[in-house]
């Protein structure tokens, strides 16, 4: 083996590791070399599986390194201490000839992820395999050489066992994900066994609310299970639901004297007794050599206990548990407890969110617009889960609404600001309102919710959340559309390249007074075939480029769309070619490829408001219904609609009015506009009251009718069923 460089001499892990090695390793004497040797005859007499025993505990840990190259071979190791002695770390050889076999998958697995991302893999517990079969436990860390030498350094502790203690807490309390909280669980507990399982209630599992349970009553899956092996068959692996009957056993034998306890069962026999049939025995014995099993329940510390669930860690015949060894297995299990229920709570809390999110997804698109969206959270937690929300629905008067919107911060008050902000936004687009004046009242409401008192989150602010607003007129083929704040989308027309909107840049949602400007409505073609991509910064944010190199990306790869490609399966290959594998942020995507009506099943017409102007409106429009082969009475209600209609605007608007007409799949479509602001009202009117019967007229013959704003007044239109 190598010896130990100077501490000057290079600056990689392994040399700083090395040169830590002399604030432990008394060097140079006789007397200190005997004494290691002794220390470490002692842990192997002691303990069979090679681990430092209890009465170690102010023994200084152990400090060793291994330096390895990117086929993960041995080029250099530092392992002088008496406690590494049996460890051949042979340069050249592969350093998994170190592992014991069950162990190699998982730990090249761990190996080959620092070579890739550079991330260290700090602490987590590991045994050796020593050269005559016995087994040394330690902290073992990965970490990435240093620039310009390439390849690995693992650090090495050969610790006490109750120092095990600090560093499985210290591992376990790293994650909020439940699957590998679990997982942390169940690999520091192999300091203590040969194999080692979490098994958790489903309650926990799901992250749903825990309460205590009737005496027996419990459900249990397996939630971890170490070291990563083939298990025989029968054996309940992750994932899997434990058999009825040994969740009820498992329940019943923990919880003695009416209070949750930790159960040891010390050889095969007995066992056997224990489970009472072949195969629950299969389910639960990891193999023929697993002679004993100590049950340890997880307990939530409330009043009364909450079994979370239970832990199982497994030994060979000839390794049977002493009283210090349980002892320090249900500390750990205890200290650890918390770290579960917390992974729960962050389990329900992503889960809600995720469920909220997906709500406000599109379900299909329109008849004039066809739609698909994708959405990708940070994180699997929830604390990475953000305000990201699209939303793709038809209007009432037959545009279809786009709209795509990212909510500061990450968690329930970024999702629950995010519901109210879509929710609020679809209501006001329903009622006729402009994407200009929806962004004004969404403006409004994110400076209330930022207020402490009347906000929806204390400590939570939404200021400065983005949301963009597009609204499709598949009769003129335009879209209007109004930005807060956020990126300019992404058309690609049926001839031309694709390239970002000429959008004016605002300062977003709840903007200082002073820096507040008034929202513009930019209106452009987007022809029968055109692809509209709206998007949140997740997408095209890379810490290596530009936002405008990372949307000019995303043009090109939109504008490689072709017109008959399934449109979700393009947009989850947008997001998959484009969305960075080391995401910050939240990833969204919406792409709606604009169909329209067809030019024979619309027709529009320009009336002077003249007392003739109704009878006109009925000439036309009953011809134009014979041409369409309409039914006679349908002919004659949609006739006296719009002749109802045209009389009110000439009485109450006056200015030119448009009559059209649109054939669509379930029904017909009539609207008439003209230039007055009044908003017609449906009132209670008297039998023999002249004004407003013709509303009532309308109401009577449509399905559904509403108002929308135009720049030059309003359109009243009205739906009629076919």
């Amino acid at each position: 083996m190598d010896s130990t460089p100077s501490p000057s001499s290079s600056s990689s892990p392994f040399d700083l590791v090395s040169s830590a090695l002399g604030q432990y390793i008394p060097r140079g004497t006789a007397a200190a070399a005997a004494a290691g040797a002794a220390d470490a005859q002692g842990d192997r007499a002691s303990d069979p599986g090679g681990s430092v025993d209890g009465a170690a505990e102010g023994r200084e840990q152990i400090l060793g390194a291994v330096n390895l190259d990117r086929e993960l071979r041995i080029t250099r190791s530092n392992l002088g201490a008496p406690v590494f002695a049996g460890l051949e770390a042979v340069t050249g050889s592969p350093f998994t000839d170190l592992l014991p076999p069950w162990d190699v998958p998982t730990v090249t697995r761990r190996l080959r992820h620092v070579l890739e991302t550079g991330e260290a893999h700090v602490a987590r517990v590991q045994r050796l395999r020593r050269s005559d079969g016995s087994e040394l436990v330690v902290s073992m860390s990965i970490l990435a050489a240093a620039a310009p030498q390439e390849g690995l350094t693992v650090s090495l502790i050969a610790m006490a066992r109750r120092l095990h203690l600090y560093a499985a807490e210290t591992a376990i309390g790293t994650s909020l994900d439940i699957g590998e909280t679990a997982q942390s669980l169940a690999e520091s507990l192999l300091a203590w066994g040969d194999v080692a399982a979490v098994d958790l209630d489903l309650a926990v599992w799901t992250g749903e609310g825990v309460t205590e349970h009737p005496h027996g009553r419990i459900r249990l899956r397996r939630a971890a299970l170490v070291p990563d092996r083939a298990w025989p068959e029968g054996y309940v692996t992750v994932g899997q639901d434990l058999p009825l009957d040994a969740s009820r056993l498992l329940a019943q034998a923990i919880r003695r004297d009416d209070a949750p306890q930790a159960l040891v069962i010390p050889h095969r026999r007995a066992i056997e007794r224990v489970l009472g049939n072949p195969q629950l025995v299969r389910a639960l014995v990891p193999g023929d050599r697993s002679a004993g099993v100590v049950c340890v329940p997880l307990v939530l510390d409330d009043t009364p206990p909450v079994v979370l669930g239970v832990v199982e860690v497994w030994r060979r015949a000839d390794r049977p548990f002493d009283d210090g060894e349980l002892f320090d297995l249900q500390e750990l299990v205890a200290r650890t407890s918390h770290h579960v229920d917390l992974a729960r709570r962050h389990q329900r809390e992503h889960t809600q969110v995720l469920a909220l999110q997906r709500r406000l997804l599109p379900r299909v698109g329109g008849d004039t617009v066809e739609t698909a969206s994708v959405y990708q959270p940070a994180t699997p937690d929830s604390a990475g889960v953000g305000g990201d929300w699209v939303n793709s629905f038809p209007l009432p008067d037959g545009r279809t609404a786009l709209v795509v919107g990212d909510v500061v911060g990450h968690g329930l008050g970024a999702a629950a600001t995010m519901g109210q902000l879509s929710m609020e936004a679809r209501a006001l687009l329903s009622a006729g309102l402009a994407p200009d004046e929806v962004l004004e009242h969404l403006d409004e409401t994110v400076t209330q919710l930022d207020d402490a008192e009347s906000g929806l989150a204390a400590g939570y602010s939404a200021l400065g959340s983005t949301c963009c607003i597009a609204v499709y007129d598949p009769v003129s083929h335009r879209v209007a559309l109004s930005s807060a704040g956020h990126l300019p989308p992404v058309l690609v027309p049926p001839e031309g390249p694709a390239a970002p909107l000429a959008v004016r840049p605002h300062p977003g949602l709840g903007a200082e007074f002073a820096l507040r400007e008034p929202f513009e409505v930019h209106t452009f073609s987007a022809p029968p075939g055109s692809l509209l991509a709206l998007y949140t910064d997740g997408l095209v944010e890379d810490p290596a480029l530009s936002i405008d190199e990372g949307i000019d990306r995303l043009a090109d790869a939109v504008s490689r769309v072709h017109p008959w490609d399934a449109l979700p399966q393009a947009a989850r290959h947008v997001v998959a070619s484009l969305a960075p594998a080391r995401r910050r942020d939240d990833v969204t995507l919406l792409l709606a490829r604009t169909i329209g009506y067809r030019k024979g099943d619309t027709a529009t017409w320009r009336l002077p408001a003249r007392d003739d102007a109704a009878a006109r409106a009925r000439t036309l429009v009953h011809a134009l219904l014979e041409r369409w082969g309409t039914r006679s009475d349908l002919r004659d209600s949609v006739v006296l609609l719009v002749s109802e209609l045209v009389t009110n605007a000439v009485r109450y608007a006056g200015g030119p009015i448009t009559v059209r007409l649109i054939r669509v799949g379930h029904g017909l479509l009539c609207e008439v506009g003209d230039a007055g602001n009044g908003r017609p009202r449906l009132g209670r009117n008297a039998l023999l009251d002249d004004g407003g019967r013709g509303l009532h007229i309308v109401h009577r013959l449509t399905t559904r009718w509403g108002v929308r704003w135009t720049d030059t007044g309003k359109v009243v239109w009205a739906e009629v069923a076919r």
